[in-house]
């Protein structure tokens, strides 16, 4: 349902995504994931053909994005991170605007604007003025308005953004439905949304596609956990320094402990080379295991390889990705 190849997007001289290529096949619910400024918005407006490429191929149901603009418009619903409204609108008014330029016929205009009211959760304020909405009202009106014509793919860019939590798990639970009978292209910086909805992640980053997989692969490959009592940074560099092994990251430290998180070239067991090093050290080893890699590892591990901020990384400036930061360290 949409195909992308080595797209490319340049604003002047400044490069917002390159040579990007991924498929979203029919019926499925796909994540695009990435830290501030990686290129997702980019895409998602090339997609919807509000942008115009730089180079490259974009299709969406079989049509051009360059070519074939109108076609693609009448097959897709977008919801933008900041929805666009006239705020002089009443809610119905405005969604009965939306459905006639949409080319939605009378008789099914009615029924798709009660349909979206009720699913969206906006009845109670359809006959307000959208100026008067909060955020999270506007957000779902925005959500209504993607959704007024029935299309075939919808392309949300941020759908939870300003919304209370109760709203958030009422809006996921309607991405899951329309999922049934929907492509679903969402991206966001909340994880775990993207673990409840989404049965395939894109993660892109610094304008680069580093990571396409399914949920269940991601989940599939296992993360080596130590746990070290002793001084943090020559326990730290001598993990670096076991053979075999190509990063490190703290996943937590207190007191005189830290839990690090170790990754090996081809997933390969160091776990005797670990132990006998911090008994021949004289630390305290608390534990040494494998836990399934989450979303979140997965992330941070596409931060760490293609990332042109990578020392301000290694030296612990927080990244703002909308989970909880990581310190990394690579071994030298």
């Amino acid at each position: 349902m949409i195909s992308v190849q080595n797209l490319s997007k340049f604003f002047g001289p400044v490069m917002a995504i390159d040579r990007v290529n991924f498929e979203v096949d029919r019926g499925e619910i796909v994540g695009f994931l990435g830290p501030n400024g990686a290129g997702k918005t980019t895409t998602m407006r090339i997609l919807t053909s509000y942008l115009p490429a730089t180079s490259g191929v974009a299709k969406v149901a079989g049509f051009d994005v360059m070519t074939q603009s109108m076609d693609v418009r009448r097959h897709i619903g977008y919801l933008p991170e900041s929805v666009p409204m006239y705020t002089e609108m009443r809610v119905e008014e405005y969604l009965d605007f939306r459905a006639k330029l949409k080319g939605v016929n009378r008789k099914e205009r009615y029924k798709r604007i009660d349909y979206c009211l009720d699913r969206c959760r906006i009845r109670e304020v359809r006959r307000r003025l959208l100026g008067t909405l909060s955020k999270g009202y506007r957000q779902r009106v925005g959500l209504a308005d993607a959704m007024i014509h029935d299309p075939p793919i919808l392309i949300m860019d941020e759908p939870t953004s300003g919304l209370d939590p109760i709203q958030i798990r009422e809006t996921l639970a309607l991405i899951t439905e329309l999922g049934e009978s929907h492509t679903i292209l969402l991206s966001t910086h909340i994880l775990s949304e993207v673990e409840a909805v989404c049965e395939k992640v894109i993660i892109i980053n610094a304008g680069r596609i580093g990571m396409i997989k399914s949920l269940g692969d991601v989940d599939a490959k296992s993360v080596l956990t130590c746990e070290v009592r002793g001084p943090f940074e020559q326990v730290l560099a001598a993990l670096k320094g076991v053979e075999g092994v190509t990063q490190v990251a703290v996943d937590s430290r207190g007191g005189e402990g830290a839990v690090f998180l170790i990754y090996t070239q081809d997933n390969r067991d160091v776990r005797d080379k670990i132990a006998h090093l911090v008994v021949e050290k004289g630390w305290a080893l608390l534990q040494l295991g494998y836990r399934r890699r989450t979303l979140e590892d997965a992330f941070f591990e596409v931060l760490r390889e293609h990332n042109p901020l990578k020392d301000a990384i290694e030296a612990r400036v927080p990244l703002s990705t909308g989970v909880h930061d990581k310190v990394v360290a690579k071994g030298s």
